[in-house]
């Protein structure tokens, strides 16, 4: 794991990643990165070739123990009126 470093805002707001990082993450030049943000923090992510792929079973354990069949079928009936 890379320890805290920084990295320096051009004047055209750009920052360079440093090649620790792109080792580490395996990023390479012309790849695209998701950037979010968490109350004052950046998190820059590399963005999944294929999202559907990238979430596929993603929080499963939710659902563990749920027949989601019958849980889908209680809230349609609650859009009824």
């Amino acid at each position: 794991m890379l320890s805290a470093t920084s990295v320096k805002i051009s004047n055209r707001y750009q920052i360079a990643i440093p090649s620790l990082v792109r080792k580490q993450l395996n990023i390479h030049a012309g790849e695209r990165l998701l950037i979010d943000i968490h109350g004052n923090m950046i998190i820059l992510l590399p963005q999944p070739q294929n999202f559907v792929q990238y979430l596929s079973g993603l929080h499963q354990d939710v659902w563990q123990g749920i027949n989601t069949t019958q849980y889908l079928d209680k809230e349609r009936e609650a859009w009824t009126y």
